[in-house]
């Protein structure tokens, strides 16, 4: 079969690739230190369980609103008011299988043949190929180590055109966990309020996993003259440990909700109505747990970060947020394996630390950076220790 030229526009999830081969290394009797994956280790609560059996004890599990159940669209409401300051109707709230869905709806409604979105690099892999896939075009903006992987207003001032349809933007940011101030945000909402042709595509599904007692702050809430072109996204599966129940939301324009509810009646349709009550109950019920479960992510942070920063050629930066530790390799590009093969690319690296002492990361060219890898820090702790204890070993062994 001949497939639609639109396929060569995108590439699987690298990390998506990683846990598969992870899993079959697994499989095969590999002991395999699994630092890939971006999902929380922690049990769904309680209260969102026994929300999603009284669903069903009940036998609410009909097809459900595009939009989403009333229920749902309230306890997302109560959550942008309790947690941002951010009053929206019902009918300025969407609901999707998840963050991606939102995002992507989102896309697929507004984007065009010529219109640009604006990605700052590192970004989560899926931003540039939806952008594509909705017929636009990705622009990259290059955010260094040295500026702690964040955009600077001069970076988006030079890159707005007149074709600029979006700002993608997430913070705390996946893969470097790098989170912006209310200053830096202030600095890049006075750009975007020069441009107001631009519009703000924020994915806030890390806002709750954020450390050292820093503040989290989205668009539409720091600069209300924003909040009429600012889709503010967001989901249950990172705070909630959530990632199968498939539930994301988001705020913003109604007009805009409209054509993304249009566009998902002919994907999708309707979410579960067992997982919008589960993902109901987890925003409106107690919320204690959530502050709990950041405190033991940032300890288990701190443990992979020393690990990290001690092995030969590696050099990190502390993440302020989200659950990854994007990492430098440039020490060791250029060397050699003890087999001889020269490490060229970031994915070389990679590849060795995984066949040479089992430990699966990520490469950062999947997250449009190099050369650099992402460590997830969502692992048991005896993992964690392990895990860097044999990346030090690895490095160590390279000439």
């Amino acid at each position: 079969m001949e497939f639609a030229p639109r396929m060569s526009r995108f590439k699987p999830s690298p990390s998506q690739i990683a846990s598969a081969r992870v899993r079959d290394l697994v499989a095969e009797g590999h002991d395999i230190i699994k630092l890939t994956a971006g999902e929380p280790d922690f049990p769904t609560p309680d209260h969102a369980k026994a929300a999603a059996i009284a669903c069903m004890d009940a036998n609410e599990i009909r097809y459900t609103p595009i939009n989403g159940l009333l229920e749902m669209r309230e306890a997302a409401r109560l959550k942008f008011k309790r947690d941002n300051n951010l009053d929206y109707g019902l009918d300025q709230i969407a609901v999707g299988a998840g963050t991606k869905q939102i995002l992507f709806n989102c896309l697929m409604a507004t984007v065009s043949e010529g219109d640009e979105a604006i990605v700052p690099a590192p970004y989560w892999a899926s931003y540039p190929d939806m952008v594509q896939l909705a017929g636009g075009t990705p622009v990259i903006v290059d955010c260094v180590q040295n500026n702690q992987f964040k955009i600077r207003p001069e970076q988006l001032e030079e890159a707005i055109t007149p074709n600029t349809k979006w700002l993608m933007f997430s913070s705390p940011s996946n893969p470097t966990g790098a989170t912006y101030s209310k200053e830096e945000m202030k600095g890049l909402a006075e750009v975007l309020l020069a441009h107001p042709h631009v519009w703000i595509l924020t994915d806030d599904v890390y806002e709750h996993l954020i450390y050292d007692n820093r503040e989290f702050f989205t668009f539409a809430e720091i600069e209300p003259a924003l909040y009429d072109r600012t889709m503010t996204c967001n989901g249950v599966s990172k705070a909630y440990s959530m990632t199968g129940w498939r539930l994301g939301f988001a705020g913003g324009p109604k007009e805009v909700i409209a054509n993304m509810s249009k566009m998902q009646s002919q994907s999708t349709a309707g979410v579960s109505a067992v997982s919008q009550a589960a993902a109901a109950a987890a925003l409106t019920g107690p919320q204690e747990f959530v502050r709990e479960r950041t405190a033991n992510l940032q300890h288990r942070r701190d443990m992979l970060f020393e690990k990290l920063n001690k092995a030969q050629g590696l050099k990190c930066d502390l993440p302020e947020g989200a659950m990854y530790i994007f990492c430098s390799c440039a020490g060791n590009i250029g060397k050699k394996t003890p087999n001889g093969k020269v490490i060229e690319t970031d994915e070389d690296f990679t590849m060795y630390l995984l066949d040479s002492v089992g430990a699966a990361v990520v490469q950062g060219n999947a997250y449009g950076l190099s050369p650099y890898f992402r460590a997830s820090f969502v692992a048991p702790e005896e993992d964690l220790l392990r895990g860097g204890d044999k990346i030090q070993e690895a490095c160590a062994a390279l000439q």
